[in-house]
């Protein structure tokens, strides 16, 4: 059957018929590294606001962070429901849906940047209050979330078009654009922060400088040069295109609208329990920050495994091929749980290592740290197997399923937990939420995958028994 599939003329598109350990490859590459691209803009931020600042300007960073997972919960709805959406209907070869599906999001995605930008500033200080700032840290957040939101359409626009690259067939584009974007701001960071002493103001405006330049390269690719074409006739929106594409990505969205609500309670908590310690507040908050950052780095690569794996599935399903549908699935298991097994075990083994990027702080920080890393990443190494099985659900056309499992770990599980579990062990209890969070999550998903992999067999022993020349 497989054989059969790669005999198919080269004008069918390679989704179809090439290898799929060739296929993972070449598409979840590029997307783990623009999810890590996407990731360093406010790490890199991070690191040089602690050597140039402290422990007080990372924890505005941290306070800013909600605002941060807020754009990407919004433009990851958005641009994975596009983008499986998509996927589904170029393996039906409704090649003109797609770019109709194409310039809805387009427009979306402004809409809601500049929804964002128009809130967040006229709510900025309330909101900041609930993010966790305090006396100490309000100044440094207040400037440096409101720049952020000023980027907001364009970084929203640049993680859309992303998804939308790597299933017009050129996922090595969506990569250029982010890392362009993240080398700049790399190179501006040092200059803002210590040579022109712009402080946390200046970390700012390097982070949206670059994703104003990714949003502009994805943009003018596919006015240009795509499969997929942006036409301004396809920015009349939808409603039965609009409606799929985010029921599509809703499962996306909310794994990063829980991120948001996981960041206000465990800031609000680590603030709260913190200072009836003799670590204090901030010191926790800022902490903590650092750990997240660590954390949504393993987790940026298990996510860009599933990303890239999600045109391959979401071709395959709407092309009716469950062979190429269970080895993509079982491939991106493999990679995805390597991955956060080498995280697991880099901060398990040299925490302290690892911190040191972020800047020296006192003693307090620095063993509260290292503790904290220990203990809040003790599961991380389930992430890749419940991160890839949630893309699976979303790819193959089963958006309730991987809602459900979307909301699963910080909505249901974690957040309760970080309220549950403090009243009995103080800080120590936030810490211990995450560990407990991931092992019993991991359980669940896997009852829904031996399900699902039972009928996925089934299909598959159906498709051996179809004859070679019904194929189309």
């Amino acid at each position: 059957m497989e054989e059969q599939v790669q005999t198919m003329s080269k004008k069918e598109n390679p989704l179809g018929y090439q290898p799929i350990g060739r296929l993972l490859m070449r598409f979840a590459l590029p997307a783990i590294i623009s999810m890590l691209v996407n990731a360093l803009y406010n790490i890199v931020d991070q690191i040089f606001i602690g050597q140039g600042i402290g422990y007080l300007g990372n924890a505005a960073t941290t306070i800013a962070f909600p605002i941060v997972t807020i754009i990407l919960a919004a433009s990851t709805l958005l641009g994975a429901g596009a983008s499986a959406f998509a996927a589904i209907k170029l393996g039906e070869k409704q090649e003109e849906t797609a770019e109709k599906c194409l310039g809805n999001v387009f427009l979306l995605g402004i809409l809601m940047g500049i929804i964002v930008l128009v809130l967040g500033l006229i709510f900025l200080d309330p909101m900041l209050k609930l993010f966790g700032a305090t006396e100490n840290t309000m100044d440094y957040a207040r400037q440096y979330t409101s720049i952020l939101l000023i980027g907001a359409p364009f970084n929203m626009l640049g993680v859309i078009l992303s998804n939308m690259a790597r299933t017009d067939g050129n996922p090595t584009l969506a990569t250029y654009s982010m890392v362009i974007g993240a080398v700049l701001n790399t190179i501006l960071d040092p200059i803002y922060i210590f040579v022109f002493h712009w402080g946390v103001v200046g970390a700012a405006i390097a982070t949206i400088t670059s994703q104003i330049i990714s949003a502009v390269v994805l943009t003018v690719y596919f006015m240009r040069y795509s499969n997929m074409r942006l036409k301004t006739a396809n920015f009349r929106l939808s409603s039965p295109i609009c409606g799929r594409m985010i029921a599509l990505g809703v499962s996306s969205g909310i794994t990063q609208s829980a991120a948001t609500i996981l960041q206000v309670v465990l800031n609000n908590s680590l603030v709260f329990y913190g200072n009836r310690t003799a670590i204090g507040g901030d010191v926790a908050l800022s902490a903590m920050g650092i750990v997240s950052k660590i954390s949504m780095i393993l987790l940026s690569v298990c996510i860009g495994v599933g990303i890239g794996s999600q045109p391959i599935l979401g071709f395959n399903r709407g092309a009716n091929h469950p062979s190429r549908i269970r080895k993509t699935y079982l491939y991106a298991i493999a990679a995805a749980t390597a991955a956060s097994l080498i995280g697991w075990a880099a901060c398990q083994l040299i925490p302290d290592v690892i911190l040191r990027l972020f800047g020296t702080g006192n003693a307090d920080f620095t063993n509260f740290a290292v503790k904290c890393m220990r203990i809040y990443m003790l599961g991380i190494f389930t992430a890749g197997f419940q991160v890839v099985s949630t893309s699976y659900f979303q790819s193959t056309g089963q958006p309730m399923k991987a809602s459900v499992l979307s909301m699963l770990r910080q909505l249901l599980l974690l957040i309760p937990l970080i309220l549950l579990l403090p009243m009995f062990f103080g800080l120590d209890g936030v810490l211990y939420a995450g560990p407990v969070a991931d092992f019993t999550s991991a359980v669940i998903v896997l009852v829904f995958i031996v399900y699902e992999m039972k009928k996925l067999n089934q299909d598959c022993r159906l498709e051996q028994d179809i004859p070679a020349d019904s194929l189309s």
